[in-house]
């Protein structure tokens, strides 16, 4: 049987459902191009009020490119995307983030929600060039001080089709992590990892390389929250367990090579 999630992470998610998009958020779009974002114009365009993505296949890009918000950094906040990723690969939210010029230009490092067609990785606590793999769609996990991985929750996997329009929510307050997929629980990640982890960065979208895929986002909101304690690590009944590993890399089928 599985574990439910947290009381205090319902609660965080009950007070999150939901509401006007006038209520304390900002449109991070102005609906028209892309003004406030920094962007290889090769890849990123805008089109009938849409931001689209496209990797045309094998070959195209060396790195993943990314979609970079130049309008500051983010700490504490809630952010809600309206995305879809239509191809066999995947795309996802970067948060708290940093450049990686050493190497590429366009390319992040850092937290992530992926928005992947594989269920077992959708809406899962990741982190892009950097420590992998967190916690799988359906599981909340701590990091101990050390950086090792402990189960504190199961629930039940958020079951999507990612090529359609879908809403991916991400609450950061301290060392806490929340990602929600239509208003539910897909990972809760809650970082003691002191020396590896993030408290602030950029905001950005990913497009990935190789399998062809095109990213699409109608409506990305950021509403600023309280600054959140930093959680300390209590393991309580959590299971020590080892670094998720995948075997979808890039979407549901095999990854392809270049011509």
């Amino acid at each position: 049987m599985k574990r439910n999630a947290s009381l205090l992470t319902l609660a965080i998610l009950a007070a999150c459902s939901p509401i006007d998009h006038d209520d304390g958020f900002t449109s991070l779009f102005n609906g028209k191009d892309l003004s406030g974002w920094d962007v290889d114009p090769r890849l990123w365009k805008v089109e009938n009020g849409i931001v689209i993505g496209t990797c045309e296949g094998p070959g195209t890009m060396e790195n993943n490119s990314f979609l970079i918000w130049r309008g500051g950094t983010v700490s504490d906040f809630e952010l809600r995307a309206t995305m879809r990723v239509v191809g066999d690969n995947n795309s996802g939210i970067q948060y708290r983030s940093r450049e990686r010029p050493d190497i590429g230009q366009w390319v992040i490092s850092g937290y992530q929600c992926d928005v992947h067609p594989a269920i077992e990785h959708t809406g899962m606590t990741y982190e892009e060039k950097g420590r992998g793999i967190f916690g799988l769609n359906g599981k909340s996990v701590m990091l101990d001080p050390q950086g090792e991985r402990w189960l504190i929750a199961e629930h039940d996997p958020v079951e999507i089709d990612v090529s359609e329009w879908n809403e991916y929510t991400v609450i950061a307050q301290g060392n806490r992590l929340i990602h929600t997929v239509n208003g539910d629980l897909s990972s809760e990640l809650i970082d003691c990892h002191e020396s590896g982890r993030s408290l602030r960065g950029l905001l950005a979208i990913q497009l990935h390389r190789g399998n062809p895929n095109r990213v699409e986002i109608k409506d990305l909101r950021i509403k600023e929250l309280p600054k959140g304690d930093i959680l300390p690590f209590l393991p309580g009944e959590a299971k020590r367990i080892d670094k998720p590993r995948t075997s979808n890399p890039q979407g549901g089928g095999p990854v392809l090579k270049a011509p």
